[in-house]
């Protein structure tokens, strides 16, 4: 494990599992307003919105009681965020930075996203989580709308200082260096408990939770649990998890039914029937968006973060996750587990309808497993009538996005097209076929984009081999 996930095993820590924004954000509101020494906030969007500014209104606080902040936030991610969101907290004298914004130079450069969540205090503190900061996450019982699912876990001990140096570097590849005194040492930090946490840094091209969750994968005996809101697995990912389950391992992977990104709801959709084939027991989450990434193994192993499977997280983000070795923690996020799938739809595939036939999926509701969890209150109910509603265009884009993925199989000779795909793999054809006659009658319709695309590669490229040896 070491290897795969070029992370130690740190030992001697205390670890509990946030469930949810209000949890979440309050634990992290908590904890910020006992910092003495520093607070270090990383995140991929904090919002303009009303939980947005109560944790501006808070750092700002400490900030002028004369704590150390430092924010570091996405580009990309706060693209939505306007520029005066941030002048309170840099008039407090907090120190705010945007990971990887836009370079001519770079033209490539918005591809490596700055994709953490992460709260550290003091060194001592940590917390990890999916969450991000905005009202999404926190619903608003008052008028009705339920916060997000999601998942987090903070932790206190050596671990929180192996986290904060994370930061460290992340802060680095942004500006300047951390001062050396908020750079804590693991090894001077008191242990606090039993749990044993290996902090799994993703850099870009590192492939570190990909190699670990492959690990994970081949070695587990019993139950793999995976909770993921944007699953797209790379190839060797699915077979992976296709050959656990054809090996007895019950296999458990859950998704939500509507996703807030539909055509990555589409691609997710698209790689159902080969797990499915093999065994593996798919689920749809049917509250307003499931973004928790999360998964355990064999009741001893877990991981919490901010990692999706697909490849953007898995080789070109900078992300951040915990595994965690202890059984009570398991048992936790096993019942949670759970939980969650008395919410959900299990996916399935009918008998062959004849010699030959495909078979569709099906969406089969989960027996009724007790009292209704809190996601089953009224206001939940309704929230899920509205996401199932959903928009026209966005079950459109899923499902042209879903029939893209099976045609581009079926092209390569990988996989037949079934049967729920052939129409809308008909329309793709069609409107391919009308895109190249535009393309021969009128061919400067297509020529002026991609020419504008090569050239400035080309010039992004002459300046780079230009300043050699620098990094502006």
């Amino acid at each position: 494990m070491v290897r795969a996930s070029d992370a130690v095993l740190v030992r001697g820590n205390t670890a509990r599992i946030l469930t949810d924004g209000p949890s979440t954000f309050d634990a992290w509101l908590d904890a910020i307003s006992a910092a003495r020494e520093w607070i270090h906030l990383e995140n991929y969007i904090i919002r303009n919105d009303r939980m947005g500014r109560i944790f501006r209104e808070l750092l700002a606080d400490r900030a002028r009681d004369g704590i150390r902040v430092r924010i570091l936030h996405d580009w990309l991610g706060c693209w939505a965020t306007p520029n005066n969101f941030w002048k309170p907290l840099r008039a407090a004298g907090v120190e705010v930075r945007a990971f990887a914004p836009p370079r001519l130079s770079e033209p490539l450069r918005l591809l490596r996203r700055d994709h953490r969540k992460v709260v550290v205090t003091d060194g001592t503190y940590a917390s990890v989580a999916g969450m991000c900061i905005g009202d999404e996450w926190a619903g608003d019982a008052e008028a009705g709308i339920p916060a997000w699912r999601d998942t987090g876990v903070e932790v206190t001990g050596p671990a929180a200082a192996v986290i904060d140096r994370a930061f460290a570097r992340a802060w680095r590849e942004a500006g300047d260096l951390l001062p050396l005194e908020e750079i804590p040492d693991p090894h001077n930090t008191p242990r606090t408990g039993e749990v044993s946490i290996r902090i799994v840094e993703g850099e870009p091209g590192r492939s570190r939770i990909y190699r670990l969750s492959q690990f994970v994968t081949v070695g587990v005996e019993h139950r793999l649990w995976i909770t993921d809101p944007y699953f797209v697995t790379p190839p060797a990912m699915t077979e992976a998890l296709a050959a656990a389950a054809r090996d007895g391992v019950d296999v458990r992977i859950l998704v939500p039914a509507y996703n807030n990104w539909p055509v990555i709801g589409g691609f997710s959709r698209a790689g159902y029937r080969p797990l499915l084939e093999a065994g593996v027991r798919l689920f749809e989450w049917e509250g307003p968006m499931i973004h928790a990434k999360t998964a355990v193994a064999d009741s001893v192993w877990s991981r919490v973060g901010s990692s999706n499977l697909n490849l953007a997280s898995l080789l070109s983000n900078w992300e951040l996750d915990l595994a965690i070795l202890d059984r009570s923690v398991a048992s936790v996020m096993e019942d949670l587990f759970l939980q969650d799938l008395s919410s959900s739809v299990e996916i399935k595939l009918p008998p062959p309808t004849g010699i030959g036939g495909r078979r569709s999926l099906l969406r089969t509701p989960i027996p009724d497993a007790g009292p209704e969890p809190e996601v089953e209150v009224a206001a939940a109910r309704e929230a899920r009538r509205r996401a199932r509603r959903g928009s026209r265009v966005g079950r459109i884009v899923s499902r042209v996005a879903r029939a893209s993925i099976v045609l581009g199989r079926a092209l390569i000779g990988q996989r037949p097209v079934g049967n729920e795909d052939a129409a809308w793999i008909m329309a793709i054809a069609i409107a391919v076929i009308a895109a190249s006659i535009v393309g021969f009658a009128m061919p400067t319709l297509l020529a002026w984009p991609l020419a504008f695309a090569l050239f400035w590669v080309g010039v992004a490229s002459f300046y780079r081999a230009v300043h050699r040896g620098t990094n502006d």
